[in-house]
């Protein structure tokens, strides 16, 4: 059995294991520790068993864990992990130095560490310090249907103001190029304040996009980003300000030539 821990409100640790998932081909019970509301969704979750992130790994005893993004948990929480589990971690970016004050005096050590983006040095050095093996991983999406969606795509999880940022974002860059496209809000949840003539649709996933999409508009989480990274001349990006995520970074990155 594999238990993977993946503490935070949101949708990305959970998009982001889904396809971790599929790459490696794992066919063992997963068991998914997380307080995400998403986790509750079966199409995001299916197959798995989800549990809540406090749930105690000496309980479960799997035969691996995989710690997504926080070296050490969202908090600094994950300081004892019983022998004989084998221990993954999924590094993508962080603000190094705001998470590292968090690190506990043991950090976990790892099995094997895969670094699916370009970290800080900082960062990278520690998860050599910490970690057996250290590896690049492309991650690859199970397969799913098309986004059916005609114009603009504004894709967004929440939370409600920076979809509606997004929203005014996509507004004011077709009033600039003269154009006037149908515009869809893709999100498991409707705001409030939705302009009028602006479209809602709860599709997950929301990638690929169908032929009928122009042009998508997303905040610069790394799934977002990686995902539409195939159809960039037609993807902005408007990244948010992030605790511990640094999308203004992610977004310098995949708006270089």
């Amino acid at each position: 059995m594999i238990a993977c821990y993946a503490r935070g409100g949101g949708l990305g640790h959970l998009t982001r294991l889904r396809s971790f998932l599929h790459t490696m081909a794992v066919d063992d019970e997963v068991v998914v520790l997380s307080d995400s509301p998403f986790a509750a969704d079966p199409r995001v979750s299916s197959g798995w068993t989800v549990l809540d992130a406090s749930t105690g790994l000496a309980a479960l005893a799997p035969d691996e864990l995989v710690v997504d993004a926080f070296p050490a948990g969202l908090k600094g929480e994950l300081t004892r992990i019983p022998s004989g589990i084998r221990v993954t971690h999924l590094a993508r970016l962080l603000r190094w130095d705001a998470y590292r004050p968090l690190l506990p005096e043991h950090p976990p050590h790892f099995d094997r560490t895969f670094v699916l983006e370009p970290l800080e040095p900082a960062h990278e050095a520690h998860l050599r310090a910490v970690s057996d093996e250290v590896a690049p991983l492309a991650l690859a999406d199970p397969p799913s249907e098309p986004l059916d969606v005609h114009g603009w795509a504004v894709v967004h999880s929440g939370p409600d103001a920076e979809t509606l940022e997004l929203l005014a974002y996509a507004q004011d860059m077709a009033a600039m190029e003269g154009a006037n496209p149908p515009l869809t809000l893709v999100s498991p949840h409707r705001p409030d304040g939705l302009p009028p003539g602006v479209a809602h649709l709860d599709a997950y996933p929301a990638c690929p996009p169908g032929p009928g999409v122009e042009r998508i508009v997303t905040a610069a989480g790394f799934n977002a980003v990686r995902q539409f990274a195939p159809w960039r001349d037609r993807h902005r990006i408007l990244p948010f300000p992030r605790s511990l995520d640094d999308q203004f970074a992610r977004a310098a990155r995949a708006r270089k030539p």
